[in-house]
């Protein structure tokens, strides 16, 4: 089982006080207490509670995690597919009792079309690289209906080089991270935050609407995209 899958399943099973370190290729260690991807709806923050009141008809919750997100959507009554590659995750989200959970790749994923497609918590980062934003882009045409929309938040970044140059070898907001929980160390994993100039730039290029919806003290924003040619 890998580091993310055992802290998931530890805390599933009772043990409420351990805390997931997150290595990062920019600084210092992170600690994430494992509760926080537990999180009910009153806990969630504003933003999170925003994107999910928004998200209807037929939803499509990507990189879907322990399903906190998908689990409140079910409970709104609404109907929702959730995904993940994780299959530790899936098997939890289905304990919990959401209805659809699926272990698949987001970019092999073609089971049907949607009215909403919902990534939470940072989860655009999952494509890892900017220039992997456009096919994400792309993918998400394909899954949608005509006027699908696409649900997703994400963070400028740029504060963490206050004082220094941005590199000049790869676009600032790509980085790596690493799980360590209990001692154990998983596999470092790339990761993408995107400034708002930025995703206008692709969006455009990629033929997508783009509506800024809440942003927050900490560069932390929301938006909802759609395809341009269904409108």
């Amino acid at each position: 089982m890998d580091v993310y899958g055992k802290a998931l399943n530890d805390f599933h099973a009772g043990k409420e006080d351990q805390s997931l370190i997150l290595n990062t290729s920019y600084g210092e260690a992170e600690e994430m207490p494992v509760w926080y991807f537990f999180r009910s709806y009153e806990e969630m923050p504003e933003m999170e509670q925003m994107a999910l009141s928004i998200a209807d008809g037929d939803i499509l919750d990507v990189g879907a995690g322990t399903g906190c997100h998908a689990l409140v959507l079910q409970q709104m009554g609404k109907t929702v597919t959730a995904i993940d590659t994780s299959s530790h995750a899936v098997d939890l989200m289905k304990k919990d009792g959401l209805k659809n959970a699926i272990q698949a790749d987001y970019f092999k994923f073609n089971q049907k079309k949607y009215d909403t497609i919902i990534l939470l918590m940072n989860g655009i980062g999952m494509v890892g690289k900017l220039n992997r934003l456009k096919t994400f882009l792309d993918h998400a045409k394909t899954l949608l209906k005509p006027e699908g929309q696409l649900i997703f938040d994400t963070s400028d970044i740029k504060y963490l080089y206050e004082g220094q140059d941005l590199p000049t070898d790869k676009y600032y907001g790509e980085v790596s991270f690493q799980y360590e929980y209990l001692g154990e160390k998983g596999e470092w994993f790339d990761w993408v935050y995107i400034d708002e100039d930025t995703l206008a730039d692709i969006a455009e290029e990629c033929g997508w609407f783009l509506y800024y919806l809440h942003k927050d003290e900490n560069d932390q924003y929301l938006v909802r995209m759609i395809p341009k040619e269904y409108k």
